[in-house]
């Protein structure tokens, strides 16, 4: 499975994007601001490709499967061996001050233009992609998640 995240849309705070898989679009995103040298936890992760994986362990892990039970909840969506980052994720949340470097997910953006970076319906979308990317993660796929910048559409 490949993911595929489009971004489109920065500003001084945010980055908003497109999340495509298997190049068919489900959600938008958003993530840190870029920046030429990194800030820790408030820095969007180099353009390139990475390895997903399931992260059993963490706050976020024992927050999430609290929060949806062992049922739904198998571990963090995890990007793997991001250059001078660590424990990248893939979570609900809405603007930039709810990540340090992960990606959130969203139904609903505003432009990034006109005010702060948001998006909206966090948990709705989060709980679809999730389910999609567990499910080939438990299944032995090989998931891969391609980030994208502004001028590399």
């Amino acid at each position: 499975m490949k993911l595929e995240v489009k971004r489109f849309s920065k500003s001084n705070e945010s980055t908003i994007g497109l999340l495509m898989v298997d190049c068919e679009f489900h959600c938008y995103t958003l993530e840190d601001e870029y920046r030429s040298q990194k800030v820790k936890g408030d820095t969007r992760i180099p353009a390139g490709e990475y390895n997903v994986t399931l992260r059993t362990e963490g706050g976020f892990h024992n927050r999430y499967l609290a929060k949806f039970g062992a049922d739904f909840h198998k571990g963090m969506l995890w990007v793997m061996d991001v250059p001078d980052f660590e424990y990248i994720l893939i979570h609900i949340g809405n603007d930039d001050s709810d990540t340090a470097g992960c990606l959130l997910l969203g139904d609903g953006a505003n432009n990034n233009k006109v005010a702060k970076g948001f998006i909206s319906s966090s948990t709705d979308a989060y709980k679809r992609i999730y389910a999609i990317v567990r499910d080939a993660i438990l299944n032995g796929e090989t998931v891969t998640i391609e980030y994208k910048d502004e001028g590399q559409l």
